[in-house]
């Protein structure tokens, strides 16, 4: 059979494409299309295999009804996640700023800096927090600290003494983060802060109206990765709890799927809320 040239190309390229997609609906889509199924289903493990019961939303009424454990973990997610996700973004942006100067070694401080995304996986994480690592050394008993905590409001109170029982734990996640931003900021034309110098702008103000807005879509980029990222660690207590649910007798795989989806409806609220509010502000401002 003759073909031609266009069609022949494009049949080469699919083959190429081929093992992706069929991986991608094995592995990916059945999955995800069976776990919508077992949301609505209760579901028991037999000596004959698995044997689900119809139940519709009643999985998804009981996770907001009877199970008062699952929407405090969510909330308290919500809580450190606002808290955290500015931290990271903040932190990631600075060090970026700093690894852009020219300095020596620079090559060893991006090393170091990347080096917590090699080892920040579940098991590591939760040794060092049991030794206490991943907080800041006895803050508890600095008078600064005491005297923010005795003149403060309760919720103030919780954020501050969250930041700094985990500090150290937040920063690891800026690993990637640092990297973005560092990339991004390699790629800014010099030739725009030599005109704003010339122009009589000063450091603060090139950083202002020439860096962060270069680094507008940059940024979101970075908050979606550190949602997602922040989102799906091992130790999140709401991935703990959705998984210790799997094998429970009164729940089982189908209440587990109805909270996984549950959780993966809030992350998307999440970034489409964050993400919209941040795509508004940018055209905005320069439209």
């Amino acid at each position: 059979m003759k073909v031609s040239l266009k069609t022949g190309k494009q049949l080469i390229g699919t083959s190429f494409i081929l093992p992706w997609l069929l991986g991608f609906a094995v592995f990916t889509v059945f999955p995800l299309g069976y776990s919508i199924f077992l949301s609505f289903q209760q579901v028991r493990i037999t000596p004959k295999g698995i044997v689900t019961d119809y139940v519709g939303f009643d999985n998804f009424s009981y996770a907001f009804t009877v199970d008062a454990l699952f929407t405090q973990e969510l909330l308290t997610y919500l809580e450190e996640l606002f808290i955290s996700v500015p931290i990271i973004l903040v932190f990631s942006l600075i060090i970026g700023l700093l690894l852009n100067q020219n300095i020596k070694f620079r090559g060893l401080f991006r090393t170091i800096f990347f080096l917590p995304v090699i080892i920040t996986s579940g098991p590591v994480i939760e040794e060092l927090m049991a030794q206490g690592v991943t907080a800041i050394p006895s803050i508890e008993e600095y008078a600064i600290f005491n005297v923010i905590l005795n003149n403060s409001e309760s919720y103030f109170n919780s954020t501050i003494i969250y930041l700094m029982d985990n500090l150290i734990f937040i920063l690891w996640f800026s690993g990637v983060q640092i990297l973005i931003f560092l990339a991004a900021l390699q790629k800014i034309d010099r030739q725009i802060y030599e005109a704003a110098k010339i122009d009589g702008a000063s450091s603060w103000e090139c950083f202002w109206k020439v860096t962060l807005p270069s680094l507008s879509p940059i940024i979101i980029i970075n908050v979606i990765y550190t949602v997602v990222t922040y989102s799906i660690f091992a130790l999140n207590p709401v991935v703990n709890h959705i998984q210790s649910n799997m094998f429970q007798i009164n729940t089982g795989f189908g209440y587990a799927s109805a909270l996984s989806w549950i959780y993966f409806g809030v992350i998307a609220l999440v970034l489409l809320i964050v993400v919209g509010l941040l795509t508004l502000r940018t055209n905005k401002k320069y439209s």
